[in-house]
């Protein structure tokens, strides 16, 4: 469930993603209230957000401006994420109690329930908690936090490869495979199939992008 905070947070995130904010904008925290409706805490809380996942850049006494994230960093910042998550769910298939499985087939069927009404943003903060209980059970603090610092970094893009055509049915039969492996002890298994569901590469990646372009373009029109 998103409360006002995280839509305002995600409409920006949007806008900046599509091009409707283009690098170098100077975001107007008042424009930005006015419109939204709010006052200027719950912006200039979403643009602190904003900037802490790199979308933005924050200048003293200048203010908040879009930022440009090019292709390689990003595709550099998922081959990182992949093999971090990978070590997680490797341990969480080593480590995971009768409890955790329990809890873990629980917050998978909630997976199922998001993919199933078809809305993607719902389904990104189900799949956020599917993948924060794995983290939990593989058990390392100093992992989690790694994982939870690089995450800021890419929140908007794994949101946005959502919304391509079959990615949420996709995903899901992944994480049915990471599930499975993970009831089964099977660290090897658990820690490739994780691997796998992370990486952008290939098609994907390029997927990816072919989104992002679109939305820009359709958005200058």
């Amino acid at each position: 469930m998103t409360d006002t905070k995280s839509t305002l947070h995600d409409a920006l995130e949007d806008r900046i993603l599509t091009g409707r904010l283009e690098p170098g904008t100077r975001l107007d925290e008042v424009k930005l209230a006015e419109e939204f409706g709010v006052s200027r805490t719950p912006v200039r809380q979403a643009i602190f957000q904003l900037a802490a996942t790199g979308l933005l850049k924050q200048y003293p006494r200048r203010g908040a401006f879009v930022a440009q994230v090019g292709p390689q960093q990003l595709s550099e910042m998922f081959q990182v994420m992949a093999q971090l998550e990978a070590l997680c769910a490797s341990n969480a298939a080593r480590r995971a109690t009768a409890e955790d499985l329990d809890a873990l087939g629980a917050v998978h069927a909630t997976c199922v329930a998001a993919a199933q009404s078809g809305d993607s943003d719902q389904y990104y903060y189900e799949n956020e908690a599917f993948h924060a209980l794995i983290r939990t059970i593989s058990g390392n603090q100093f992992l989690q936090e790694e994982i939870d610092r690089l995450q800021k970094r890419l929140k908007a893009y794994r949101r946005l490869q959502l919304r391509a055509r079959d990615r949420m049915k996709r995903s899901l039969a992944e994480h049915e495979t990471i599930v499975a492996a993970i009831k089964a002890g099977d660290e090897a298994a658990a820690s490739t199939a994780m691997r796998d569901h992370i990486t952008i590469q290939g098609d994907r990646f390029a997927d990816l992008l072919a989104s992002l372009a679109r939305d820009r373009f359709a958005a200058a029109e």
